[in-house]
């Protein structure tokens, strides 16, 4: 299950260490999706 969301995750959500994002400049939005990116991709490696 996790593999498949890390997928989705990679395909639709941006990736912010593309466009070198400084994490003490970044919204609380895109710091929730940092978060879930790593929590899905932390489950999917578990796995």
């Amino acid at each position: 299950m996790y593999t498949l969301l890390a997928k989705l995750n990679k395909a639709l959500l941006p990736s912010y260490s593309k466009q070198r994002l400084d994490l003490s400049k970044a919204s609380k939005l895109q710091m929730v999706l940092i978060g879930w990116r790593y929590f899905v991709t932390t489950k999917a490696l578990d796995q």
